[in-house]
């Protein structure tokens, strides 16, 4: 059974790892997606050949979710382009890992301009059509190092709790027009970016994970999916964990 025929989503930052595993389980279950990505054009136009058929519509855009004008810009253009949007799924993000001691301002800065600063943007831009139509989902990606935080992480850490603390503000604020908010908090996911770790550091990880396993992007993205669906339509302002057991 297909949960979001009819629907169509903004996924920030599609274009490899946890944004490409939503964007393809999206399609998969009839959702017409809209993805931004930041500069690997090929790896954008890569998906968008992949996953459009004649049923379901699949586009990329070359937008900073960081800058608030692209942020507007990018919203009113998907309106003209799919004619309506129903799900916000906030994806981008990055890290620039350093123990507090030397960790530079600017990677602070950059971390939470682009990491909860973009959240706000999007949000933001999204949610004249949200109220106007009265109902919308919002799916923000924290992560489990928001929640317990993490040595060498403190301005990825602030970022990923403030999604938190920004998306319950939004459910609250929001509610009574039918549009939820709610967090998906990733625990050790394997993409792109742990391929680079060693097997041993891998290992180690997956060893101190209750169900013994890293997580893959389809077990983010099958999270999405139900809290973009209709099955959620009485969820809001919650963060669901998916880290196997990391917080248990």
């Amino acid at each position: 059974m297909k949960l979001l025929i009819g629907k169509t989503a903004i996924i920030t930052g599609a274009s490899r790892g946890i944004g490409r595993g939503i964007a393809k389980i999206f399609v998969e279950n009839g959702c017409a997606v809209a993805f931004t990505y930041n500069s690997n054009k090929e790896a954008a136009d890569n998906l968008v050949a992949e996953l459009s058929s004649e049923e379901v519509k699949v586009k990329g855009y070359k937008s900073n979710a960081a800058n608030y004008n692209e942020a507007q810009k990018l919203v009113e253009e998907v309106l003209v382009d799919f004619g309506s949007l129903d799900i916000l799924v906030n994806n981008a993000g990055i890290t620039k890992d350093n123990l507090l001691m030397r960790m530079s301002e600017e990677d602070f800065d950059q971390v939470i301009e682009i990491n909860l600063k973009s959240i706000f943007n999007m949000t933001k831009a999204i949610q004249r059509t949200f109220l106007k139509q009265r109902h919308g989902s919002l799916i923000h990606m924290s992560s489990v190092v928001g929640v317990k935080g993490n040595a060498g992480q403190s301005n990825y850490a602030a970022s990923k709790a403030g999604m938190i603390g920004f998306s319950k503000s939004v459910a609250l604020e929001l509610g009574s027009r039918n549009i939820r908010s709610n967090v998906i908090a990733p625990g050790f996911i394997e993409t792109e970016m742990t391929d680079k770790l060693s097997e041993d550091v891998v290992q180690g990880w997956r060893d101190g994970i209750p169900l013994k396993r890293g997580g893959q992007p389809e077990d983010v993205a099958n999270a999405c999916v139900f809290l973009a669906s209709d099955l959620s339509s009485y969820i809001t302002g919650q963060v669901l964990h998916v880290d196997g057991g990391m917080l248990t």
